[in-house]
């Protein structure tokens, strides 16, 4: 496969959803025999082409993961940091989550969670589970200690 098929390859890998520059090493190192410099000019050949752009990247991955499968602040992080994103874009791209949408998820994960918990269980193991479940999803465990006794102060 030539440099400009791969190059092909990569603008359309990069077109159906944003990519990371990792994620996008990882797939031309899939191509296997590409050496250092080839596989730089086709990255930059990516960049300059707008088809890779890590800002981009971090932004949609937070809105998306937030948004979509209503991940807290602390997962989407640690995703982002498996990708190899940068720290100062990491909060980037958590700042294109808005505070009130933020609770307001949360508040409504609490409550939904909280309705389908056994009626039998103690309060004690009622909140225990609560807990769990939201820090799992990965939110802040001082916002999940508010949310539990706020509305759950039976």
């Amino acid at each position: 496969m030539s440099i400009s098929e791969i190059k092909r390859k990569l603008a359309d890998y990069c077109v159906y959803q944003d990519r990371s520059h990792w994620e996008v090493e990882q797939k031309i190192k899939s191509y296997g025999y590409l050496n250092e410099e080839e596989r730089g000019e086709i990255i930059i050949w990516l960049i300059q082409n707008n088809f890779l752009n890590e800002e981009r990247f971090a932004c949609s991955y937070a809105r998306g993961k937030f948004y979509q499968k209503n991940w807290g602040k602390i997962k989407i992080k640690m995703g982002l940091r498996q990708k190899k994103i940068p720290e100062k874009l990491v909060e980037k791209g958590l700042q294109e989550i808005k505070e009130e949408d933020y609770l307001e998820v949360l508040n409504l994960l609490a409550k939904k969670k909280w309705e389908i918990l056994p009626r039998e269980a103690t309060i004690f193991n009622k909140r225990k589970k609560l807990s769990m479940y939201l820090s799992q999803k990965g939110y802040e465990s001082f916002l999940v200690y508010e949310v539990i006794n706020t509305f759950y102060e039976n």
